[in-house]
């Protein structure tokens, strides 16, 4: 192709249209108005104007989550850049493959103070992957090649550039490039080491109580059949992580539920009695683990993962593998063998038997007084969706109920920020769900807290006609750190009870349609109407105000040193004891 005579700004949409990219998500500004021009020449571009650029950035990575693809947002210079930093913190906790694309003013005024300058390579360095400034037109595409590069290879993650405005408005003789990418110092890709890895067979086939550890990493690399191969030959139960939900099917019988802080009691006691530990894309975070000095003390451990940073890094382990996890279980599948049959269904009739009914005690104990219960919300939106939709909750109670009470059995159906815990973060990264997966049926679960952040993006559902539809659980508190005020402060709640608006006429008053539901006997049909409406819904579920998510291991404290749910006559006892 010969070359054709073009401006900065044009050559970047080029690079970003090579690079298989076909819908952005931004806010236009000053230092960014150059690509801005240009991108009218694009018309395979679909540009999504959000309301505030932190909802772009929520909106290019729960693209990325659904899709698989790299999520692209754009912003201009100072402030713009700036309310990216909390998406993009989130992705690189999530390992999500994103580039944040910014203005900055022209390269002479850098330095100076201009209007709108900050030095955002430097602002984001900590919370991206790599990062970034532009400031000659002919450095735009590789850089931007470099950025997916880094983005979506190895362990995925947030990359941003950052140009300069003279920059954009360059002009340069341009032919683009077809060179594979070198990228001095960059290792994305790891070899097996023979050795380890044989000693991680032997621990796996001589293991008689072992137990999964099945992180993100599953869904991430791919390797969702060849772990339930493992799993199915191997015979070892699976603990999941809250982002692994989903990676391995919820229904599976050798599927504990989740591990952790809110995970199931019998799971973590499981942890902490078994022999052996396999933690398959997972990066032992704290809230899962619970105090490290006794966390899983007589379980010798294998950690498989593809960054080598998480080796070793929370929790010893006897045997690291830095590999994608999926060529690692295509290594150690054919050489399974069940040494100790017997021994290891007795270790699975234990967990069982320590399980008993609890899976279905919470929602059947549940006092019934005419009110709403969030997790009989989640529950029956589970049973009314068949598990099938695309689920993208905010952070709090809701969260933890969702991954309670909402059984997933389907990978990239769960979209949820696990690392930085990001509230605010469901209606924008549904709103890019939907552009990414536009045929699945999208549901944001949010509190009341968490949605009043980035409730402006309802104009956006309204504006690119979205069926995206909203349970918004009220409990006229910000709910999580209430109930740590009540565990850990004496009730005393301070700064937790929240007044919101009418959430029906502020939908309606971005043109949605909305309801309010306060009794269970109407949430399924409203759940149904929201189905079976065109364009945005809102379901606002008016429930019990101090309701608690159990069981809950204390920050610090031993995994199986668990609050439970009261019995049920302890909590009327105590509901009589308050009025």
């Amino acid at each position: 192709m010969a070359k054709r005579s073009l401006t900065g700004a044009q050559i970047l949409w080029e690079a970003v249209v090579n690079e298989g990219t076909d819908v952005i998500f931004g806010y236009p500004g000053g230092a960014i108005l150059p690509a801005y021009d240009a991108m009218l020449d694009y018309p395979q571009l679909h540009h999504v104007l959000v309301r505030h650029e932190q909802g772009a950035s929520h909106m290019a990575d729960g693209y990325a989550r659904v899709s698989g693809k790299v999520g692209v947002c754009v912003a201009t210079s100072g402030p713009g850049a700036t309310n990216l930093v909390t998406g993009l913190a989130t992705a690189m906790m999530d390992s999500i493959p994103m580039v944040a694309i910014t203005g900055q003013v022209p390269s002479f005024a850098i330095g100076t103070d201009a209007f709108q300058e900050t030095d955002v390579t430097g602002v984001t360095l900590p919370v991206t992957k790599h990062n970034f400034l532009v400031t000659r037109v002919e450095d735009i595409e590789p850089t931007i090649r470099e950025a997916y590069y880094i983005a979506r290879s190895g362990r995925p993650g947030p990359v941003l550039v950052d140009i300069t405005k003279d920059a954009q408005n360059a002009r340069m003789d341009f032919e683009a490039s077809t060179e594979p990418i070198k990228f001095a110092g960059y290792r994305p890709t790891h070899e097996i080491d023979d050795v380890d890895m044989a000693e991680a067979i032997r621990l796996i086939n001589e293991a008689e109580r072992p137990v999964i550890l099945a992180g993100h990493g599953i869904a991430m690399s791919g390797a969702g059949q060849a772990f339930q191969d493992f799993v199915n030959e191997a015979q070892i139960p699976a603990a999941m992580t809250l982002l692994g939900l989903g990676g391995f099917p919820a229904s599976h019988p050798l599927n504990l539920g989740m591990m952790g802080m809110h995970g199931e009691a019998w799971v973590n006691q499981a942890i902490q009695e078994a022999d052996l530990l396999l933690a398959f894309g997972m990066r032992f975070d704290d809230r899962v683990t619970g105090n490290p000095a006794t966390y899983a003390t007589n379980a010798k451990k294998i950690h498989i993962d593809i960054d080598p940073s998480e080796i070793n890094k929370n929790i010893q382990v006897e045997v690291g593998i830095v590999a994608d996890l999926r060529e690692a279980l295509e290594v150690i599948n054919p050489q399974l063998s069940a040494t100790n049959p017997e021994k290891r269904k007795a270790w699975i009739d234990y967990v069982y038997y320590i399980k008993g009914d609890a899976a279905v005690r919470d929602i059947q104990n549940m006092p019934d007084h005419g009110e709403l219960y969030a997790a009989h919300v989640i529950h029956d939106l589970w049973r009314h969706t068949e598990g099938k939709s695309v689920i993208v909750t905010d952070v709090g109670q809701h969260q933890m109920w969702e991954a309670q009470y909402y059984k997933h059995d389907y990978k990239n159906k769960l979209l949820t920020s696990g690392g930085l815990g990001t509230m605010g973060f469901a209606l924008p990264a549904a709103i890019g769900a939907k552009f990414g997966a536009p045929d699945e049926d999208v549901w944001a679960i949010a509190g009341d807290g968490g949605f009043q952040m980035t409730a402006c993006e309802l104009s956006t559902c309204a504006q690119e006609k979205l069926n995206v539809n909203i349970c918004l659980i009220n409990n006229g508190f910000l709910g999580m750190v209430r109930q740590w005020q009540e565990f850990f402060y004496d009730r005393r709640y301070a700064s937790t009870p929240m007044l919101s608006p009418d959430f029906v006429m502020l939908a309606q008053a971005h043109g949605l349609q909305a309801r309010r539901v306060e009794k269970r006997e109407d949430v399924e049909a409203a759940i149904k109407w929201a189905r079976e409406t065109e364009g945005t819904c809102l379901l606002e579920f008016v429930v019990v105000q101090e309701d608690t998510v159990y069981p809950m291991v204390p920050t610090g404290a031993d995994l199986d040193q668990m609050i439970r749910r009261p019995e049920r006559s302890a909590i009327v006892e105590s509901a009589d004891d308050r009025i």
